[in-house]
C-alpha cells in the first residue's frame, strides 16, 4: 500500500499519541487505573494476574495460579468439564487419537536400568528387533541407567518426532552382550482391542477397552474374525471402559442394529436435537449379542449398551453403568493447554437421559462407588436405586429407567470378598506386574519355548511364587496382604499376569475368563437357549 508523503507526519503523530495513551493505562502503581477502557467483569482475572507478575512483593508462578483459577471455574460446572494443562495435553491426545510417536516398548525401571516388558506389535521395536528382556542403557549416547534416572524423564528419550531416528545401545541379558540398534521412531498404536476370540464353537467374544480415533477400525477387523469362524452369538466386553468419542460408539452400535434405528439424540443448551440413526452396514445384526457392563463402564460404553437396550437387541449383562451422559468438545486454550467442556447432553433412543445428579459435588459424585458398594447394589439388584418418574419404553415396551446409568437385563454380582478385593486392587496396581517381570527375567529361556497353550494347560504357579509375591508386597509398602498362598485366585491373577508378558493382553483375557462370573453366566444362558 503506498501513502502520500503529506500523510506521514499526521499517522505519525496518531502512533505517537496512541502509546502515549497506552502507556498510562499500564501504570500498575495505581490498581484503580483498568489496562483497557473496558468495564467488562472478564478482565478482572487478567488485571489481576497482571499485578501479581509485575507488583506482588515475591516472585510468582503466575502460571500455577491460572491452572488452578481455571479448575476451580470448572469445579463449579460439572463433574465432566475439565482442563488439560500442557504438561498433560500430548499424552491426553495420543489416548484419544489411538497412537503416539516413539519406538513403541513397554518397560519398567528395573534395578536401575529401563527393561523391555514387551515390543509393542506394530511398533517399529519389533522391526528393529527389540526384544522382551532387553535393557536399553543409552538413546544418542544419554546414559539411561544408574541412580540419576527418573522414570518419568525416559518417555522423553524414547518419544519423538516421526520419522525422527534415535541410536540405542541395548544390553541383552539372556546372551550377555552389548547391542547397537538404531530405530526410526514410527505410530506406535495404543490398542484398543484387548482381546478376539471364540470361547467355543458358538461364542466369540470381544473386549474393547477405549472409544478412541481408531478403535472402530480395530473393532471391525476383530468382529469380521469371528464371524469368519461362524458365531452364533458375541460377548461384547464393555466393562472399566471409561468411553471416548461418540461418533466411534454410534459407529460400533450401527454394527448391532438394523437400517434407521435410533441409536443416540444429542441435546445442546438451546434444545436443539441431533439424532443417529443406523444405517446398512451392520455386520452383526442378525445374530445374538450380550454386552457386558459394570459401574465402571461410562459415556461411550453407555451409548452403545442403551442404543442395544432400548431397540431390544441382545442382551445387557452386569451391573449398573457409571452413569454420564454429557457431550464434551475440546477447546484449546492458546498455550498448548486446552478444556474439554461440556456442550450437550445425549438421550438413549427411548429419551431417557442417564446422567447421575452431581448437584452434591464432585467429591461426592466420583465416590459413588462407595455408596454402591455399602447400600448392598453391587450383591444384589433388588438395592439398585431407581426413580419412579424416569420410566421409559422400550421398543417392545419393556420399562427402563433414566437418571443413572444402564440397569442390566440380567444382574451379576460383583465379588466383594477380602480376597477377590484385594486381588482386583492388586492386579491393577503395578506391583503384580512388575513382580512376574522379575520371576520372567529369571525362567525367559525356559518359558519362551512354551506356545500358549501348552502354558495355559501344563504351567503352574507354585505355592512358594505367591508366597514370594506376598512377601515382596510387605518389602515395598509394609502391608501383610490377606492372601493365603495356595489361593487359586492369586495364583490365577499371577499367570494371567505372566502370560500378558510373554503373550498379549488377549492371552491374559482367556485365562482369566475361564473363571470369570459374568463370561459363565452367559455360556449358562447360552446353553439354555441352546436346550
Amino acid at each position: 500500500m503506498n501513502f502520500r508523503k503529506e500523510y506521514i507526519p499526521l499517522l505519525v503523530g496518531f502512533a505517537m499519541a496512541g502509546g502515549v495513551y497506552l502507556g498510562s493505562k499500564l501504570n500498575f502503581n495505581d490498581p484503580g487505573e483498568q489496562m483497557f477502557a473496558t468495564n467488562s467483569k472478564k478482565d478482572k482475572l487478567n488485571r489481576l494476574i497482571d499485578y501479581i507478575d509485575f507488583e506482588y512483593v515475591d516472585a510468582v508462578n503466575t502460571d500455577s495460579i491460572v491452572d488452578v483459577t481455571v479448575n476451580e471455574i470448572l469445579d463449579n460446572l460439572d463433574p465432566h468439564s475439565v482442563y488439560i494443562p500442557q504438561s498433560e495435553y500430548e499424552d491426553s491426545v495420543d489416548d484419544m487419537r489411538g497412537n503416539f510417536t516413539g519406538i513403541g516398548v513397554s518397560f519398567h525401571l528395573h534395578n536401575d536400568s529401563i527393561a523391555v516388558i514387551r515390543a509393542i506389535a506394530g511398533g517399529p521395536a519389533v522391526e528393529a528387533g527389540i526384544e522382551e528382556g532387553d535393557r536399553i542403557i543409552k538413546a544418542d549416547d544419554r546414559q539411561l541407567f544408574g541412580n540419576a534416572i527418573e522414570r518419568d524423564s525416559i518417555p522423553g528419550y524414547l518419544k519423538g518426532e516421526k520419522g525422527s531416528k534415535v541410536a540405542l545401545q541395548i544390553y541383552r541379558p539372556s546372551e550377555d552382550k552389548i547391542i547397537d540398534i538404531t530405530v526410526r521412531r514410527a505410530d506406535v498404536p495404543l490398542i484398543s482391542v484387548d482381546a478376539a476370540y471364540a470361547i467355543n464353537d458358538n461364542v466369540g467374544y470381544l473386549k474393547l477397552n477405549r472409544f478412541a480415533e481408531t478403535s472402530f477400525e480395530e473393532f471391525e477387523i476383530a468382529l469380521d474374525k469371528l464371524i469368519d469362524v461362524d458365531i452364533s452369538a458375541l460377548i461384547l466386553d464393555l466393562r472399566g471402559n471409561p468411553g471416548g468419542y461418540i461418533a466411534t460408539a454410534e459407529q460400533i452400535a450401527d454394527q448391532f442394529l438394523e437400517d434407521d434405528k435410533l441409536i443416540l439424540i444429542t441435546r445442546n443448551k438451546n434444545g436443539e436435537e441431533e439424532k443417529t440413526f443406523a444405517t446398512r452396514d451392520g455386520d452383526f445384526e442378525d445374530k445374538m449379542v450380550y454386552v457386558l457392563i459394570d459401574e465402571n463402564s461410562a459415556s461411550a460404553s453407555e451409548i452403545v449398551a442403551g442404543a442395544l437396550q432400548d431397540n431390544d437387541r441382545g442382551m445387557i449383562v452386569g451391573r449398573r453403568s457409571f452413569g454420564k451422559g454429557l457431550v464434551q468438545r475440546e477447546m484449546s486454550l492458546g498455550d498448548g493447554s486446552a478444556v474439554r467442556l461440556t456442550i450437550a447432553r445425549y438421550f438413549t433412543p427411548s429419551g431417557r437421559s442417564i446422567q447421575r445428579p452431581y448437584d452434591e459435588g464432585n467429591e461426592a459424585y466420583f465416590k459413588e462407588y462407595e455408596t454402591r458398594y455399602h447400600n448392598g447394589e453391587l450383591l444384589d439388584a433388588e438395592n439398585i436405586v431407581v426413580s419412579d418418574s424416569l420410566v421409559y419404553k422400550t421398543v417392545n415396551g419393556r420399562t427402563v429407567y433414566g437418571g443413572g446409568g444402564i440397569t442390566p437385563d440380567i444382574f451379576v454380582p460383583k465379588d466383594t470378598t477380602r480376597e477377590h478385593e484385594t486381588i482386583d486392587f492388586i492386579s491393577r496396581s503395578g506391583s503384580m506386574s512388575y513382580f512376574v517381570f522379575t520371576v520372567l527375567d529369571s525362567h525367559r529361556d525356559e518359558l519362551n519355548q512354551l506356545s500358549f497353550s501348552e502354558f495355559s494347560e501344563t504351567y503352574l504357579i507354585s505355592t512358594s511364587v505367591a508366597q514370594e509375591y506376598i512377601d515382596y508386597i510387605w518389602e515395598l509398602s509394609r502391608v501383610r496382604l490377606n492372601l493365603e498362598p495356595t489361593s487359586p485366585e492369586l495364583k490365577m491373577a499371577l499367570k494371567a499376569a505372566m502370560a500378558e508378558q510373554l503373550y498379549g493382553p488377549e492371552q491374559k483375557e482367556i485365562l482369566l475368563n475361564l473363571q470369570d462370573p459374568m463370561i459363565l453366566k452367559v455360556l449358562e444362558m447360552e446353553g439354555d437357549n441352546k436346550k
